[in-house]
Parts: C-alpha cells; sequence; structure tokens
C-alpha cells in the first residue's frame, strides 16, 4: 500500500505585491474556477501522484465579529496558502515539484514578505510548513495511478458490454465473467490496459501508524484521573458560555456570494475553504483541540474507509489551526453543489459539525456542544457563506470522477480478480456494469 501523505505552505504576501500575485494565480487559470493543468507556471498534470492542490489567499472578511466578544480586532498577515495531497514520500514529491517548476513557485513565492530568489526552495517550503491538527483521507492507499487505471477498465468493460450486448444478453453471471476476464487479459497483453500491483507498505509508515494508534489512547488513560476532574468543570463552564454566545448569521454579501459561486460546479466536484477566528478563552481553545484531536484519530483508525461518519462524498479534508491556534480553516475536496455538501453535513454528522465549529466566532449557538447550532440549517448556512473563501487555483487530478465512482471503480477491478466469489457476489458484481 502506498500511503498519502499531505503539504500545506503558508507565507505572508508582501502588501506591495499583492496585485502582482492575484494574477500570476489567475494566469494559471484557462477560466475561473477551470485550472489550465499544463500552465506555464506549475503545470500540475506532470505530478502523477498528485491528487488535489491549491492556491487559496486567507482573506478573512469577518475580522470585526471579534468585536462582540470585547476583543480588539487584531491586523493579521494576508496570507498564501499552496497546498496538497500525494501519494507517497512527501519529501521527494517537494524535491520533484522544485526540479519541474521552481521557477514558477519561485515567481509565486517572490510575493511573500522575505522571500530571496535565490533562497533554497525546498527548505523554504518546510520552513512555512503548516500542519494539520486534524486530517481525513477517503481512502488510504489508493493512488492517483490506480485511480485512472480503474477509471480505464471500467470504461473498457463498458464499452465493451455495449458492443456485445446482443451476444451477452441472457447468459449466466459467471459466464459475462469469465468472457470479460480474457478481454482484460487480451487487452493487457495488448498494452491497451494496465492495472499495477500495490507497492509494499513502507515500514516507516507501519511503524509511526502502530504508534500513533496506541500512543493516543495510553495518553488519554494516563491523564484519565485528571481529565475526570477536570471534564466536568470545563463542560459546565462551556454550557455558560453557550447561553451568552452571539450568533453572527447574517445573510452574506451578495457580491462575495457571485464571486464564490463563479468558481464552483466546474466539475462534479468542488472545493471548500473556510476561515474563522477562534472564541476567546482556554475552555474554547482546549475543546477544539480535544475534538480535532478526536476526529483525527477517528478519521486514521476507526471511520470506515470511503466515508466521515456518514458522509461519503469527501476526498480529502483537514483542519489547521494559524496565529497562535486564534483562527481556524478548513479545507475540503467534495463532491456535489455547496448546497448539497452542507446538507449532508447538517443531516448526517450534524452533531460532529457542532462540535468542531461551535468554537467559531459567530457559529449558531449551540447546546451542550453537540445539540442545536446547525439544527438552524438557514443560521447555519448563512455563517459558513460567509466564512468561505474563493479558492485562486485548484487542480483535480481526476476530473469527472466522484468518490462513489472511484469506489465502484475499485469492486469492479477486486471481482474482476477475484477467483471465489459466491453466485449471488457474482450477480451483484456485473450489476456494478
Amino acid at each position: 500500500m502506498t500511503p498519502q501523505a499531505n503539504f500545506m505552505v503558508l507565507a505572508a504576501i508582501d502588501p506591495t505585491r499583492e496585485t502582482k500575485l492575484r494574477a500570476l494565480l489567475a494566469s494559471m487559470n484557462e477560466a475561473p474556477g477551470r485550472v489550465n493543468t499544463t500552465n506555464a507556471l506549475i503545470p500540475f498534470a506532470q505530478f502523477d501522484t498528485l491528487h488535489f492542490a491549491r492556491f487559496v489567499i486567507l482573506d478573512d472578511k469577518t475580522l470585526e465579529d471579534v468585536r462582540v466578544y470585547g476583543i480588539p480586532v487584531r491586523t493579521y498577515p494576508l496570507y498564501l496558502a499552496f497546498l496538497g495531497d500525494i501519494d507517497g514520500d512527501l519529501n521527494a514529491f517537494l524535491e520533484k515539484l522544485v526540479k519541474s517548476s521552481g521557477k514558477g513557485l519561485r515567481s509565486v513565492f517572490s510575493c511573500c514578505a522575505g522571500f530571496r530568489y535565490d533562497t533554497d526552495l525546498v527548505r523554504w517550503m518546510k520552513r512555512h510548513g503548516a500542519p494539520a491538527i486534524a486530517n481525513y483521507v477517503n481512502w488510504r492507499g489508493r493512488t492517483v495511478r490506480r485511480i485512472r487505471e480503474e477509471a480505464a477498465l471500467a470504461k473498457a468493460l463498458e464499452e465493451y458490454l455495449q458492443s456485445h450486448a446482443t451476444a451477452l444478453t441472457g447468459i449466466p453471471p459467471r459466464e459475462i465473467l469469465s468472457n470479460l476476464q480474457q478481454f482484460v487479459n487480451a487487452e493487457k497483453s495488448a498494452g491497451r490496459l494496465t492495472l499495477s500491483d500495490e507497492s509494499p507498505t513502507p515500514i516507516g509508515w507501519w511503524i509511526k501508524n502502530a504508534l500513533h494508534l496506541i500512543g493516543v489512547p495510553l495518553l488519554f488513560l494516563l491523564t484519565l484521573p485528571l481529565l475526570i476532574v477536570i471534564v466536568p468543570i470545563l463542560l459546565i463552564r462551556l454550557r455558560r458560555l453557550e447561553k451568552t454566545d452571539a450568533e453572527l448569521c447574517w445573510r452574506v454579501d451578495q457580491a462575495h456570494s457571485d464571486a464564490l459561486a463563479s468558481l464552483e460546479d466546474r466539475d462534479v466536484a468542488n472545493q471548500f475553504t473556510a476561515m474563522a477566528t477562534r472564541k476567546p478563552g482556554f475552555v474554547r481553545l482546549w475543546t477544539l483541540i480535544g475534538i480535532l484531536v478526536g476526529v483525527d484519530y477517528a478519521a486514521r483508525h476507526l471511520v470506515r474507509s470511503g466515508r466521515l461518519g456518514r458522509i461519503r462524498t469527501i476526498h480529502f479534508a483537514r483542519w489547521v489551526l494559524l496565529d497562535g491556534r486564534k483562527r481556524g480553516v478548513f479545507f475540503s475536496n467534495y463532491d456535489g453543489t455547496v448546497e448539497s455538501y452542507m446538507d449532508d453535513f447538517i443531516n448526517k454528522a450534524g452533531f460532529g459539525l457542532n462540535a468542531v465549529f461551535s468554537s467559531a466566532i459567530g457559529y449558531p449557538r449551540t447546546n451542550w456542544l453537540v445539540r442545536d447550532g446547525c439544527a438552524d440549517e438557514q443560521k447555519y448556512k448563512d455563517f459558513l457563506r460567509r466564512h468561505t473563501l474563493p479558492t485562486q487555483v485548484w487542480y483535480k487530478a481526476y476530473p469527472g470522477l466522484t468518490a462513489i465512482d472511484l469506489e465502484r471503480n475499485r469492486r469492479i477491478r477486486e471481482g474482476l480478480e477475484s477467483s471465489s466469489m459466491s453466485e449471488q457476489e457474482t450477480r451483484e458484481w456485473v450489476a456494478l456494469l
């Protein structure tokens, strides 16, 4: 298995070069919301281990909201974030990225404060790395190569079935499977189809994953006596804070909404970036950290592959805390429209949504952390739209394919390669095509 990794480069933008930066990022697109995968700066299509990537300017327009908590409005730098999700070793990817697109990266990052054109680019990106506190991968080990091979396989099988529909009508499922296996073997021999074997899982990844699997619960057990005392006090304090929380869920500015809409629905999948300021105090801080550590642990070890709770439309997602954990950003790559995406969270993971986002200033008022909140659908959607940021450049390695498509294609390949399916399983497999 080839595990996935991710990166995020975060750097303050030089105010005198913001206009140039926006022009450079715009030049990477062939239309708003649609990247040119072979653009001159960073030709994303060259990187066969890159699932998703984006450049986004973190320009939070809701900073004035902090006044309702009596907090002085702070001036934060305007940040440029460059992030991506990859297969395999991160260091190897960054080296390849710089080797093939170093000139373009330098042009972009030259618009950031303190960047020198002759700097060691890999070292600079690592130094400006912003790690996620929680991360979600739809299907760990499913590589870009495998996705593309399985998509080609599914397409070839569908075309074969269409062209041989008359001959295959009425024959048993096992015979259909046998015919398709012969067809695929012939296509592979002719070099028209490739189905690569899995790479061995790196030993280092197994060790790190096992340490995380054991270490987090062990730390919880070691601190349990202290938590038994502290958590009830925190919960009571949290409930008191919830009763006076300000709700800032005004209708979003139409110009902002239109700008977001112009970047959406260019494919079956969309990108999402939302940014907010954390409510003040250690209760909110440690509640948020505890929840996100739990989300990260569950996503890595507990949840079923292909599902975040009951949500099946998310490819990759991450939560990142910035500016001394005073602000946070949520990034995701998902299928469908933003409206269906928000409905999915409300209807299928509302309690988790409340637990994570109730620490954000202005979120609809919660009740004991997990109740109410997003149950007021309109308030939640207004809040989220206000905090959504436009993404300047967004890349997806397999346009036109949803997470459900990837799952279906995986099952098609596994069934084709299986030698022990029952009659019922074979019938169900044929129904996939």
